[in-house]
């Protein structure tokens, strides 16, 4: 696959995050990925996590001071996500290539800052521990989810629900059931606009049953140990 100069000085800038070249990371960001000047921008900075516990504060109101979001899922879990997804989301979310009319207003750069203040929250959040009491679906047809997940998902979100940094796929486990079943629904029907291609295509075939079997699947697969925070931990930073 060809591409075109634009998406190579996307990519190209992309091997540096957080200010420091990823000599590890030989693989290219995939052109789908990299829309818009803020993201590219965006991507190249190192960020810094004083000045973005100040910027989210603001996203607090919603996401919690935890990052945990609420387990049933009107907002997700931010805690954990890779930086890469993070700055993605939030860059197309400014940019309106993702809709999201209730994070929009927030999300400005009027509101919060501009790139720099995309990079500084990110940095922020990645301090954060993740809930180990996340939303879970019915649990009454997990074979079926594990086997979707298996035939479907292994290949870019991993084993265990991990994700890959480097290529924008989203750790996934963990996140609340609720949140995970509605951007299913989403992207299989068009609503998600910056959804990965590949992504689209491999989950147009899944009726309903499928999509809640794999999505309360998804939630049941537990994070590292070390990654999670105790049951009921407050954000001592937001006292």
């Amino acid at each position: 696959m060809q591409l075109n100069l634009k998406s190579a000085v996307a990519c190209a800038l992309a091997l540096s995050v957080n200010g420091l070249a990823l000599a590890d990371e030989q693989v290219l960001k995939p052109s789908w990925a990299m829309q818009g000047d803020e993201l590219e921008h965006a991507m190249t900075l190192k960020g810094n996590k004083d000045e973005g516990r100040e910027i989210y504060e603001v996203c607090a109101a919603c996401h919690m001071p935890e990052g945990w979001g609420l387990s049933d899922g009107t907002f997700p879990q931010l805690a954990g996500q890779h930086h890469n997804v993070l700055v993605k989301q939030l860059a197309d979310i400014r940019a309106g290539n993702r809709d999201n009319p209730t994070m929009y207003p927030f999300a400005l750069p009027s509101q919060i800052g501009g790139a720099q203040a995309v990079a500084d929250v990110v940095e922020y959040i990645n301090t954060l521990p993740m809930n180990p009491e996340n939303g879970v679906g019915p649990g009454t047809d997990l074979e079926h989810g594990k086997q979707l997940y298996k035939d479907n998902c292994v290949r870019c979100h991993g084993e265990n629900g991990e994700g890959d940094n480097a290529q924008f796929y989203p750790m996934i486990h963990g996140q609340h059931y609720e949140y995970v079943a509605r951007q299913f629904r989403e992207i299989r029907d068009g609503a998600r606009r910056n959804a990965n291609p590949d992504m689209v295509e491999q989950v147009q075939g899944f009726d309903e049953r499928d999509l809640i079997a794999v999505s309360d699947y998804v939630s049941r697969i537990k994070p590292p140990a070390d990654r999670l925070g105790p049951p009921g931990w407050q954000n001592p930073d937001y006292d």
